[in-house]
Formats: structure tokens, sequence, C-alpha cells
């Protein structure tokens, strides 16, 4: 694919799940939760270039920056997002304003990575950012099931953000 495609790409997908996730939605810990990251994660290292062929330590450090950021913000995201059980066991989940400044602070730090790089002659493709986002989302779902199952029993119990937080007090819409 080429750059404005992935760019396309990583744009439809990132809008599509911070929009998902700020509506009240069921957490089913036996899906496949890992598929959609896995999906990412394959097209993003598919693409030839993903490390500057004049800058390979630059540009090698900086993809794993961006990875870092990406997996720190999966699992701010996935930390302040609110959980909580409904009479029939299930567990929902709805994310917070904390957990929209996680994203905020995300982009604004891939951002300056992207001038930094831009600042240094490194050229980046945009196969590193969707790498980065590819673990966004593989640590935020996988913190998420992983909390879903302590509700549940499943696992051993653990303290969580928004535990024991009643859930909205109004329906959201379909």
């Amino acid at each position: 694919m080429s750059g404005l495609v992935n760019v396309l790409v990583i744009v439809a997908v990132a809008a599509l799940v911070i929009a998902r996730q700020f509506r009240a939605r069921q957490i089913g810990t036996d899906r496949r939760w890992w598929v959609l990251p896995a999906v990412l994660a394959v097209v993003a290292l598919r693409e030839p270039g993903i490390l500057d062929a004049h800058h390979h330590t630059e540009s090698a450090l900086l993809l794993g920056v961006e990875l870092l950021i990406g997996l720190a913000t999966g699992a701010g995201w996935a930390w302040t997002t609110r959980l909580w059980v409904e009479t029939d066991g299930s567990v929902w989940s709805k994310s917070t304003k904390a957990s929209a400044g996680v994203w905020i602070v995300g982009i604004a730090l891939r951002v300056g990575l992207v001038a930094l790089g831009a600042l240094i002659g490194v050229h980046q493709n945009s196969s590193a950012l969707m790498l980065g986002l590819a673990a966004t989302l593989l640590v935020r779902s996988g913190v998420l099931v992983w909390r879903a199952q302590s509700f549940t029993g499943t696992a051993g119990s653990a303290p969580a953000y928004g535990l024991g937080m009643a859930p909205p007090a109004r329906k959201e819409r379909a």
C-alpha cells in the first residue's frame, strides 16, 4: 500500500476504535481481541522501508520510541476505562475523560516524534505509525480482557480503575 493509503487506514481505524470506546460496550473475554492489532501489524511489517535506508540506527530508535509510546498509550487507555458488571454477570466498559487525555498525550508525543525525525533528516514511513497503533490496540484490548476476567472471577481478583462504580445513569444510543 502507498503511504497515503496507510495514513487513511490508520486514521479510519483510530477514529472507529476511539468513537466506539466512548459508548458503553460489553466486553467478551472469549473473543479474538487480538485480531485487529495483528492484522495492522502484519500490514505494517509487509511494507518495505519501515527503516530509513540512509539512517538505520536513528530510524530504528524512532521506531522503538514509537512502539513504546504505543504500548504506554494502550496501557493508559485501558487503565482509565471504566468497567462494571451488569446484573446478568456481563462486564461492560466505557472510556472516560481521562482516556481522552491519554489519547491526546499519545497523539502529541507521536507528532513530536515525527517532528524530531524530520529535524534530524530521517524519512519515516507510515508503517511505523501503523505498527504503533497496533501496539496500542493490542495492549489496550489485552488489559481490558484481563480486567474483565478479574470481574467475572476467571482470573485473580485485582483492584482496577472504576471498580465498583455504577453504570452510566442513562442508556447510550445504539
